[in-house]
């Protein structure tokens, strides 16, 4: 027979473990940015949010390039767009999906807004970076041999 002391133990070690899995499953986790993700920080630290992780491949094996960079008007360049709060509740640039009806909305800020402060707009990990050579800096001359 199990006395109140050993019920009460496993209570609170199944109430523990419960707690550990919610916390698993639900708690946030910080963003993790991915390759060929795009880093967008051309206002948001000066208004004091975070820069914003813009998931290319995710949108890129939904959607065809034409859709975004065509229709939507967005330049083939980090940083090329002066994308606002203001024109995407508009309807313009992500706001033509993100309104709500087709994607969620402005309202859930850490969905997009979800970079590390002081980030700068650039790809995360592009292949294009790692193609083009360093800047020359040319040869330190006091440490050339004489």
């Amino acid at each position: 027979m199990i006395s109140n002391a050993g019920r009460r133990l496993t209570g609170r070690t199944a109430l523990f473990g419960m707690v550990v899995w919610l916390f698993a499953v639900v708690a946030p986790t910080p963003a993790q940015a991915e390759y060929a993700d795009i880093v967008i920080n051309n206002y948001a630290d000066a208004a004091g949010m975070r820069p914003v992780v813009f998931p290319h491949w995710f949108h890129r094996i939904r959607f065809r390039c034409k859709v975004c960079h065509a229709d939507l008007g967005f330049k083939f360049k980090a940083g090329g767009n002066a994308i606002t709060m203001a024109k995407i509740i508009d309807g313009e640039f992500c706001g033509a999906c993100h309104n709500g009806e087709v994607s969620w909305s402005v309202e859930n800020c850490d969905m997009c807004h979800s970079g590390i402060p002081g980030t700068p707009t650039h790809f995360h990990g592009s292949t294009v970076q790692r193609l083009i050579a360093p800047p020359f800096k040319g040869l330190d001359q006091s440490k050339q041999p004489q």
